[in-house]
């Protein structure tokens, strides 16, 4: 008998969306396979990728006045390699001396809360019998003392040449892909057969590079004068190495949510030791988040634009989704990568659901003002 062809069209409808969700499943599996076990490789190309696009406008602008585009690479790699030296340089003595001091440091904090008296004596004593109850049960075990000749210190520095390697490959690449001017925009608009879908691809582009260039310089310039306040306020507190404290505010900072947090308990640790006392401590710890705090509630929301405030649940995933595979570095360019995807679904009218969703209330009330 003839098969009614208004029946055989849903069935048909149904097995495809059920075709596409599978493959869409499988294809992200991959994809998180993929950017796991390809990570040493795709960290330094997202930092290069992400610093083409910063360096991409002022590229545009010297090419304006006659210089090419592989004067301005060596130029921007060059300015990018000279820092990054000088800043190794300024930061090997201390920073050696920090991490040889760290066991010690470590040791000192564990005697100081096992000395501290009150509940921490009553765990380590429950600690001690509990651990006498298990060797009389287990009289006959052979205990085995493994002893370790590497410490904390010989393992930091032996995966330095593995993390300058990788500053290195990010910094050729970075140069290359500057030095090839507007090459990769002409061949994505090569790629679109309607002049409509030419110009919007080229929009989209350059408003990646204008806000993301905005806020990551912004955000440069507002960490580098925290950390400049850290630094100070460490030396007024009496705390040994004190710039290291006034670096590390400024690299942590880049991580929402939990760098403020990370470089405050550091540095009250390192109080709670070297300043010998609790309530030194408690001041250090204190002093960084009301630094942190200032410069987080009132310093960047007047410099950051609302269109690029995001929504902070998503940003908390994206973070944490990113540290998951690529660790403390993932933390760092989770938020330029998510600053990037919401530009892009701006900049799509398709995408403008998940523009809003992305976004927070404020920068959509804007967005919508504007467009008004």
């Amino acid at each position: 008998m003839p098969t009614d062809p208004k029946h055989s069209q849903p069935a048909t409808n149904k097995h495809s969306k059920r075709l596409e969700i599978a493959v869409v499943g499988i294809f992200c599996i991959l994809l998180l396979q993929a950017l796991v076990w390809a990570s040493e490789f795709l960290i330094p190309v997202t930092a290069a990728c992400l610093g083409y696009f910063v360096l991409n406008r002022p590229r545009r602008l010297l090419a304006r006045i006659g210089i090419p585009p592989v004067a301005s690479a060596a130029l921007f790699t060059g300015i990018l390699t000279a820092l990054i030296v000088l800043l190794l340089v300024q930061l090997s003595a201390p920073a050696a001396q920090f991490i040889e001091d760290l066991p010690s440091l470590m040791e000192e904090i564990k005697e100081k809360l096992a000395s501290a008296g009150g509940a921490l004596e009553a765990i380590n004593d429950a600690t001690v019998a509990a651990e006498e109850i298990i060797e009389d049960q287990d009289a006959e075990t052979v205990a085995v003392e493994v002893v370790s000749n590497t410490g904390i210190a010989a393992t930091l520095f032996s995966m330095a040449p593995g993390f300058l390697s990788r500053i290195l490959f990010a910094l050729i690449l970075l140069f290359f892909l500057i030095a090839s001017g507007d090459m990769f925009l002409t061949k994505a608009v090569q790629s679109f057969e309607r002049f409509a879908d030419k110009r919007r691809a080229v929009e989209v582009v350059h408003a990646i590079e204008d806000r993301l260039g905005y806020y990551l310089g912004g955000i440069t310039i507002i960490n580098a004068g925290l950390g400049v306040a850290v630094a100070i306020a460490m030396q007024l507190w009496g705390l040994p190495s004190a710039i290291i404290f006034g670096f590390m505010a400024f690299g942590l900072n880049f991580v929402p949510f939990l760098g403020g947090l990370m470089g405050a308990t550091i540095a009250a640790a390192v109080a709670f030791v070297s300043l010998d006392g609790t309530w030194a401590a408690a001041g250090v710890f204190a002093t960084y988040i009301v630094l942190t705090s200032i410069e987080g509630q009132f310093i960047t929301p007047l410099v950051i634009s609302r269109r690029m405030r995001l929504n902070t649940p998503v940003v908390f995933l994206f973070v944490a989704f990113f540290a998951w595979i690529w660790s403390i570095i993932g933390m760092i360019v989770a938020l330029p990568i998510l600053i990037v995807l919401k530009i892009a679904c701006d900049e799509t009218k398709s995408l403008q659901t998940l523009a809003r969703f992305l976004g927070d209330l404020d920068g959509d009330t804007e967005t919508e003002s504007e467009k008004a």
